[in-house]
């Protein structure tokens, strides 16, 4: 090189391209590791709020399907009973928490509580500069992007988990591997430089959608409530879904008493007295072997067990599939899981001139009477 010919890195053009190159990559990396901790920390809160809170809105479910399938029973007006169909259908049933622990062999252990994990100081300065030197997107030969994004791949695992400790061992592993970018001295360093800013730019700008995204999201919404605190958060969650609970419950109590206060009597005083009848009702045992009958259950319950020739409509769709129902003048038996939801439909369809009686019991009756079911996949029968 002549003494004329300028020095390529000593060139201000070149020095102030190489300054925002790195100026750029160091916000590329802070922003990619505020993304990941920012996913980390949704993640988590995610599972600890589902495990939480979970039973709590199940509740809270289950005593708006109560209060609605009480309205029903007293009104039997449709849209009463659709709605109570609706909120049954939201109901997701849970087993019974107590006796699944009392049935545990004493051998198996408690699990471990749900241990929240948000990257340490020392495990982000290592994960971002494992990222600024292992990424994929340095190298333009396909099997050394394979290579690093493998090895990427188990550096966001180490992250994930905030194992500092992990990380450490993966930087080691790396220092060995080769560099992907041209050298200084490179003839190709300039081209490599313009490439590099227009890379980064683009990865800014997904990241930064990325991150719009999951703090949008309903977990990052609620998280961004009280992010410095997200146990307060969960613990004042719960304290609003049990006061829910709480008025929800008060009101079906007083639904109850209504009823017991009328004499067991479902209607309502400004109701016409032609509106309602005494419920017909029979045992499962009674039911006549060729009886016209309707299941009301869901789907699920349904394929687990049901009586083999019946006409199965969920209660929710009673209402718009009612032209499937045998002839108004013939006797139909409604069947559901214990009795309450049957009863909802009967009280409905009597309101409508139709000869309907409800099975006591429902198919918990049925299957002690020693009835016989069928299941939908062939298997033993059994009433869910």
């Amino acid at each position: 090189m002549s003494a004329e010919s300028p020095v390529q890195w000593m060139d201000p053009e070149r020095l102030r391209l190489e300054e925002q190159v790195a100026a750029t990559e160091l916000a590329w990396l802070t922003l990619e590791v505020d993304v990941e901790t920012l996913r980390v920390e949704i993640d988590n809160f995610a599972l600890i709020h589902h495990q939480l809170l979970g039973p709590l809105y199940a509740r809270l479910d289950e005593l708006d399907a109560l209060v609605a399938e009480s309205i029903a029973a007293r009104t039997g007006h449709p849209e009463d009973v659709r709605r109570a169909g609706e909120a049954r259908s939201r109901v997701e049933e849970l087993p019974d928490l107590e006796a699944l622990l009392a049935d545990l062999p004493p051998e198996v252990p408690e699990p471990e509580p749900t241990r929240r994990v948000r990257p340490g100081k020392e495990a982000q300065r290592i994960y971002r500069d494992l990222a600024r030197r292992a990424h994929p997107d340095l190298s333009t030969d396909p099997a050394e992007q394979q290579r690093r994004s493998a090895f990427i791949a188990r550096v966001n695992e180490a992250y994930a988990h905030g194992d500092a400790k992990a990380l450490e061992d993966l930087a080691e592993e790396w220092s060995t591997a080769p560099e992907a970018a041209p050298a200084p001295e490179a003839p190709d360093r300039l081209e490599w430089l313009h490439q590099r800013l227009e890379w980064l730019t683009g990865k800014i700008g997904q990241l930064a959608t990325e991150q719009v995204r999951l703090e949008r999201s309903a977990m990052g919404e609620l998280l961004r409530l009280a992010p410095q605190d997200p146990d307060g958060l969960l613990a004042e969650l719960a304290e609003q879904l049990l006061a829910k609970a709480a008025e929800r419950q008060a009101e079906l109590d007083r639904l109850l008493a209504a009823v017991a206060d009328n004499g067991g009597d479902h209607r309502e005083p400004q109701e016409k007295s032609t509106m309602f009848t005494q419920l017909p009702t029979t045992d499962a045992a009674s039911v006549p072997a060729d009886a016209a009958l309707l299941d009301v259950r869901e789907q699920d319950e349904w394929d687990a067990g049901h009586v083999d020739g019946a006409l199965h409509i969920p209660i929710g769709e009673v209402i718009a599939r009612i032209g499937e129902l045998p002839e108004p003048e013939q006797k139909l038996y409604v069947l559901c899981r214990v009795g309450g939801r049957s009863a909802q439909v009967v009280q409905y369809l009597v309101a409508q001139g139709r000869d309907a009686v409800n099975v006591d019991g429902g198919m918990f009756a049925w299957e002690a009477a020693g009835r016989p079911m069928v299941s939908g996949d062939g298997r033993d029968p059994f009433v869910l």
